[in-house]
């Protein structure tokens, strides 16, 4: 909205430039969180290089927050911006003229399909690269979520995360690693890489890390969607089975997680009857079909955890010797403190909260950033009759999280 008009309400001129300013300044926002990934894995699958197709993207962003503050929000922001994007592209291809008349008529009107992002996952996730590289780069440039959003996913500082990404980017341009959908041949060796990403992906939409959003439900019907598509691509693949079992019965109990006020709703306080029963019976077929082959691993574990709970008739009849005894066998494939603090929450009711503290506070020095360690020792210290500490430990867990869900449940403790 230009800035011109001499007479008039100078104020309301600038309320109006302001909120115009504003609206302009979130449909961006929702765009880039909702388009990023789609219209990244459509221009490297038009240029072969990552660096130069996420410089693409941002100029069409900067493009579209150049216009819309001014004209307005066009009708259809993905399509806007993915015509922006496409023409900047060309231009690129414009520099080389041999490339040029072998790809610009050829370019897709288009952007990819889910499928097509689904196998530029599968490229990123190139073994030369780290695994943690493999999945920063991946939920960076191809699923759009942020530094800061990955941070929380890995627990680890942004600054580490950039680093990541940096090394990442400076290998695959030294090295060459092409961008090209893997042989038949190949997806074995990536499928931990991408099992990650499509994890990682659906926590962040189950329970975002950002504030402004307690979950976001494009991003976990995305995972849903490109796991699915990964069990057809590979359906004798168990992990890939357990991935999908597991995202499916955190799905089945979606409309039972938060309250009307917004905020989260603890699996023991959830309303059963709310709960997608025929969806908890066909993930848990999953699951079965997953053990049939004889090769556990941590997603098919984690969703055996999830159905346990899933298939208690309530929160008494849950049989926590069972769950105690599957974080056993997850410990096996993933030592990872998290899951430990996990069995430790199983281990309480089984052994009582003395134990169980004294496993978590075991977990101290790796993780004392992690607002869920800090929110487990509150529940403990209060089971165990000492609400001083309790309020300390559900105080440090406020100050670690941003999530609007989860800090209204710690408030509402606090309170």
């Amino acid at each position: 909205m230009a800035r011109t008009r001499q007479c008039g309400d100078p104020a309301g001129d600038d309320l109006r430039y302001e909120v115009a300013l504003s609206a302009a300044r979130d449909a961006l926002a929702t765009a880039f969180r909702e388009e990023s990934g789609r219209l990244t894995a459509s221009v490297v699958r038009i240029l072969g290089d990552f660096r130069t197709a996420e410089e693409v993207v941002q100029d069409a962003l900067l493009a579209a927050w150049q216009q819309w503050t001014v004209d307005g929000l066009p009708d259809s922001p993905g399509a806007w911006l993915w015509t922006v994007a496409r023409r900047r592209a060309i231009d690129v291809l414009r520099r080389d003229r041999r490339l040029a008349e072998r790809t610009i008529l050829a370019l897709p009107v288009e952007q990819a399909a889910d499928d097509d992002r689904l196998m530029l996952i599968f490229t990123c996730c190139h073994p030369a690269l780290p695994i943690e590289s493999q999945v920063a780069l991946t939920l960076r440039t191809v699923c759009g979520l942020s530094t800061a959003q990955i941070a929380s996913a890995f627990l680890v500082s942004e600054t580490a995360i950039v680093q990541r990404l940096t090394r990442a980017r400076r290998k695959i341009s030294t090295v060459g690693i092409p961008y090209r959908v893997p042989a038949d041949d190949d997806l074995g060796e990536r499928l931990s890489g991408v099992l990650a990403v499509i994890y990682l992906m659906f926590n962040e939409g189950y329970l975002c890390s950002a504030a402004q959003h307690p979950q976001r439900r494009d991003l976990a019907e995305d995972a849903d969607w490109l796991a699915a598509l990964l069990a057809r691509l590979m359906p004798a693949e168990p992990e890939v089975l357990g991935l999908l079992a597991l995202i499916r019965l955190h799905r089945a109990r979606v409309r039972a997680r938060f309250d009307g006020e917004g905020r989260l709703v603890l699996l023991r306080d959830q309303d059963r009857s709310r709960w997608d029963h025929a969806a908890i019976a066909a993930a848990a077929d999953l699951v079965a079909r997953a053990a049939h082959s004889g090769r556990p691993g941590p997603y098919q574990i984690q969703a055996a955890i999830v159905a346990c709970h899933a298939e208690a008739a309530s929160w008494d009849e849950t049989d926590w010797l069972q769950i105690t005894l599957l974080y056993d066998a997850l410990l096996e494939h993933l030592p990872s403190p998290v899951t430990r603090l996990h069995r430790a929450i199983a281990l309480s009711h089984v052994l009582g909260p003395h134990a169980a503290l004294d496993e978590t506070d075991s977990l101290a020095g790796q993780l004392d950033r992690y607002h869920l360690y800090h929110a487990t020792r509150a529940e403990l210290l209060r089971q165990l009759g000492q609400p001083a500490q309790a309020r300390l430990a559900d105080e440090r867990a406020l100050g670690l999280t941003s999530n609007r869900a989860e800090r209204a449940l710690i408030e509402q403790r606090l309170a």
